[in-house]
């Protein structure tokens, strides 16, 4: 009995330890600085700051339900009501998604890229719940381009990683407002996801010795489940048209979770897997052929 009483203080330890430190890492992730991100985008060729500085652009503040603002950039050089919204991936930020701006203004799209919470010049949102709260920030910018442009206005999305997450969840909400959705590497399921990087950066510890503590740690410090974040299991009910994109070699999201969620889609999708690129990178190693799917995709949409 001294020897079961004795483990006692080191289980609790042990499961202290393991829920503040695995919730800490995903709630508070490490984000890339402006510097980095300018300094990659620039090297790739997708960004060049004077032509940035001088591009015609509002500054867009619009109020989130969890009291912050998300911010971000309007750039409407049309007058016709046609918008794609930019969702970028975690430890990202609007700069990241400059490269789709232009290629959708190329388009005759106006654009609007903005901050999810806790990234860039979105400071406030204390967590980075991978799509969860993100997606309801994301129905505020749709809202909001509605209410300021008409509802009539054709609105598409384009989400990065984590972008993509949320791009996802939101079109299987009922509040879903946009017309149709462009998704570039996003995972089917949060816990595989996990479960894979897990693997993948410790793979001497048992995820069975883990998961169950973060899921609760999580819960209770974050408030939502792990479980509430899995695009499979809201899919079947996205009814607008969607292009699925990842790349063959993705390293960080397994390729199979965006194939996955493509043959459960129903109704109106296309799929474009490019053949190089590591994760969130199939523009910047195919940007032919990620235009021409673009462009298949665009021009297969009813008028």
């Amino acid at each position: 009995m001294r020897k079961l009483w004795a483990t006692v203080p080191f289980l609790f330890g042990y499961i202290l330890f393991v829920g503040i430190f695995f919730t800490n890492r995903l709630m508070f992730i490490k984000k890339k600085s402006d510097e980095e991100i300018i300094e990659r985008e620039t090297k790739d060729g997708h960004f060049n700051q004077k032509e940035f500085d001088s591009l015609k652009k509002d500054l867009i503040s619009i109020p989130s339900r969890f009291g912050y603002d998300i911010k971000g950039y309007l750039i409407a050089p049309y007058k016709e009501k046609k918008f794609m919204i930019i969702c970028h991936g975690v430890t990202m930020n609007h700069i990241n998604s400059v490269k789709y701006m232009n290629l959708f203004l190329k388009r005759g799209f106006n654009v609007i890229i903005y901050d999810h919470r806790r990234h860039g010049l979105t400071t406030c949102g204390k967590t980075t719940s991978y799509g969860h709260y993100e997606k309801e920030d994301l129905k505020a910018v749709v809202d909001w381009v509605k209410n300021r442009f008409g509802k009539d206005a054709t609105i598409g999305i384009h989400g990065e990683s984590m972008g993509a997450v949320t791009t996802l969840l939101y079109a299987g909400m009922l509040e879903d407002g946009a017309d149709f959705y462009i998704v570039d590497c996003p995972f089917s399921d949060f816990e595989k996801q996990l479960l894979s990087r897990l693997k993948e950066e410790y793979p001497n510890l048992s995820p069975v010795l883990v998961m169950p503590i973060a899921k609760l740690f999580l819960k209770l410090r974050d408030g939502y489940r792990i479980k509430d974040v899995s695009p499979i299991r809201i899919i079947n009910k996205i009814q607008h048209p969607i292009l699925f994109i990842h790349s063959e070699t993705d390293d960080y999201i397994p390729v199979d979770m965006t194939k996955e969620l493509y043959e459960k889609k129903k109704g109106a999708k296309q799929l474009f897997i490019a053949p190089k690129g590591l994760h969130a990178m199939s523009y910047t190693d195919n940007k032919k052929e990620y235009e021409e799917a673009i462009d298949r995709f665009l021009g297969g949409l009813a008028p």
